[in-house]
């Protein structure tokens, strides 16, 4: 019996996992009955019982025994089972009906979301000091431009915002800082930054980061150089530049 019991142990360290441990002991208790069970065992009155006759009967009685604990400690693994079942399904429910609530709040945020409460703004252009205005913190919207361009990023807050990941660059020129990967002040040019130290590889980089701008965000205007006028922009032409980002 101890030799059964070591083989099953050593299935056990070899699968090492909970299956091949359950299975260990299912096997040690049908070693255990099968032993019990055997035809060879002596009876009472201290005769040796043969496979026939009385035997036969012993054998019954062994084979009926080992059926009834291997329901038994099947029905362990069975409750085990169900236990499991039963734990999994309540996880399941908690997540769905959070879930759902998640996603309703969130739903609920969008809306009163600074983005969704304020209007387009109209086209216009920008020097430094007026786009370091719109940081997020004296106003809701968020401005930022990249290679010379200004985009609302208001309803990217979450990023963009004070405590954003990105919030560096809000109402700032965020160009140099997407050109080389840097999200720290060094990225950060108090003066206007012509980025002319870039190299052809970070000056592409730039371009790339602006029609993705271009494609997600709403463009408002020009980030203007020093002594540079600001355009007039016709209503019609703010019409039309907002039509061609929906």
């Amino acid at each position: 019996m101890g030799g059964a019991g070591g083989v099953g142990e050593g299935r056990g360290r070899g699968g090492g996992g909970r299956r091949w441990r359950a299975v260990m002991a299912a096997g040690d208790g049908d070693v255990k009955l099968g032993t019990l069970g055997s035809g060879s065992e002596s009876s009472s009155d201290g005769s040796s019982e043969s496979p026939g006759g009385a035997g036969a009967a012993a054998e019954g009685g062994g084979w009926a025994a080992a059926v009834l604990a291997l329901l038994t400690g099947g029905g362990e693994m069975l409750l085990n089972v169900a236990l499991v079942a039963l734990v999994l399904l309540g996880a399941y429910r908690l997540w769905v009906r959070w879930g759902r609530r998640g996603l309703g709040s969130g739903a609920g945020a969008g809306e009163e979301s600074p983005a969704a409460s304020l209007p387009r703004m109209k086209k216009r252009d920008f020097s430094l000091e007026q786009l370091r205005q719109y940081d997020g913190s004296r106003t809701p919207r968020i401005l930022l431009a990249v290679n010379g361009k200004v985009f609302d990023v208001t309803k990217g807050s979450k990023f963009y915002g004070p405590a954003g990941p990105y919030g560096i660059f809000a109402g700032r020129d965020a160009s140099r800082g997407l050109a080389t990967f840097c999200l720290d002040k060094d990225a950060l040019r108090d003066e206007y930054d012509d980025l002319s130290d870039l190299n052809a590889v970070q000056m592409e980089s730039v371009r790339e980061w602006e029609m993705q701008f271009k494609e997600k965000y709403d463009y408002v205007g020009r980030l203007l150089k020093p002594g540079e006028e600001p355009s007039e922009y016709t209503d019609e032409e703010d019409t039309k530049d907002h039509n061609k980002q929906d």
